[in-house]
């Protein structure tokens, strides 16, 4: 194993270059803010309020209660029942950026934190050879897979963790862990960075973690979307989707989380739209190199777990997505165990992670379709027993623009939920 001083001695020197590379940001978001709608009907909101004045919006959050809607602002001022919650979008973008300070910072406090990684948010270059030094600094514990290219041409890697003890694991029980499939949800990469973290340095010295890393398997996918968090690095902060072309020449992008192919529909016909779905299942190419290898490449595994991380507002989500009139299976068991990650969190920070249903999430209860094709729901039929996504901090004071500063909270409140979810698999009956 490579001296940790080694490791992130590297490190200094990447992210030193980091700060110049985000500075050709392009899209100004001046004009712009984020409303709050206190609504049960999104659908109405949207088809009968905002979609008679303008074709430029873009639904952040939807919940049972309220509908967060990013509008221009000579917009949202016609709308009497919006409340305006961020209306500074480009001084929280700015914030969420790597500073000539922070770096200056990094290096002081290097030789005494080596969490200083999480200090910041990370572009897709440093992560990547991130994870690649830990796969080096820890080379029987983790392996870097990798299954396949964009359509811009970048990696779309995995990294597959386990002791390596087929005696403790003979079933291959896994779980799978993804985040960033929505580019601009820059928590969800850095909290599955995090996870694979903790895993790894406590290896060996924690009787927990060494148990998790020897009776079980972790399929980690930090960066779902790499062509799309590139973007948001690049050009647009609040880019969504990946970047392939689509059928439309001046529309880019498919939401990687309506491209599965359990349950797809075409519900999102434009190509412009932040959800288009494309026009076939798997459509979205890393869609289809994750379906290639959870299927081929590890068609021998049994996926117990699925944590699929996302943002903002707070919740567990349990299946299914794509309607509230089917169940899933062993309702009682998934909600007891939804509310027991939810507890695992209030437990470590306070905060309050409510459970809701996936379709109610997504308001398919009340608009068929807005949640088919996703990647909770193609997991959960086809590979996985217990499956989740995990909406991260906040509740709409930053929304996507969390600053960094959260980075490390939202980590460990999070990994709590990922001991718990470890400990049930291996023991159900706690």
């Amino acid at each position: 194993m490579l001296h940790m001083n080694s490791l992130w001695g590297c490190f200094l020197f990447v992210l030193l270059a980091v700060t110049g590379a985000v500075q050709g940001l392009q899209e100004d978001y001046s004009e712009y803010a984020v409303y709050r709608f206190t609504s049960d009907n999104y659908s109405t909101l949207v088809r009968d309020v905002i979609a008679p004045l303008t074709d430029d919006y873009d639904v952040w959050t939807r919940s049972n209660n309220f509908v967060d809607i990013k509008l221009p602002k000579e917009i949202g001022e016609q709308i009497n029942d919006g409340q305006v919650i961020i209306d500074n979008m480009n001084e929280l973008i700015q914030n969420t950026l790597p500073t000539s300070q922070m770096m200056a910072r990094e290096q002081a406090v290097f030789e005494n934190d080596y969490d200083f990684f999480f200090n910041e948010y990370r572009d897709l270059d440093t992560i990547y050879m991130w994870l690649d030094l830990l796969e080096r600094s820890f080379p029987s514990l983790v392996a870097v897979e990798h299954l396949g290219r964009t359509f811009e041409g970048r990696e779309l890697k995995a990294l597959h963790i386990s002791g390596n003890k087929p005696e403790s694991n003979p079933e291959k029980k896994t779980i799978v862990i993804t985040g960033g499939i929505h580019a601009r949800e820059w928590i969800s990469v850095s909290t599955v960075c995090w996870a694979l973290y903790q895993l790894l340095n406590r290896y060996g010295s924690s009787k927990k973690e060494t148990k998790y890393l020897d009776d079980l398997d972790f399929l980690v996918i930090p960066v779902f979307n790499p062509d799309g968090y590139a973007y948001t690095w690049s050009h647009d902060r609040l880019w969504r989707k990946n970047r392939q072309r689509t059928h439309v020449p001046q529309c880019l992008g498919i939401d990687i989380d309506h491209s599965f192919g359990f349950q797809w529909e075409k519900a999102h016909t434009h190509a412009c739209s932040e959800e288009y779905s494309g026009e076939t299942p798997f459509e979205a190419w890393e869609a289809s190199a994750w379906y290639k290898y959870i299927n081929e490449t590890k068609g021998d595994y049994k996926i117990y777990g699925y944590i699929d991380m996302h943002s903002y507002s707070q919740e567990i989500l349990y299946p299914y997505a794509y309607s509230c009139d089917a169940l899933p299976r062993d309702l009682e068991n998934l909600l007891e165990l939804s509310y027991g990650l939810s507890k695992a969190i209030r437990s470590k920070s306070g905060r309050n992670y409510d459970v809701i249903s996936a379709c109610k999430d997504r308001g398919s209860d009340i608009f068929p379709g807005l949640g088919a094709g996703s990647a909770l729901d193609f997991m959960y039929h086809h590979r996985a027993h217990w499956a989740f996504q995990l909406k991260l901090r906040d509740t709409g004071n930053h929304g996507f623009l969390l600053p960094p500063e959260n980075i490390k909270p939202v980590g460990k409140e999070t990994y709590a939920a990922l001991k718990y979810f470890c400990d049930f698999l291996l023991d159900p009956e706690i």
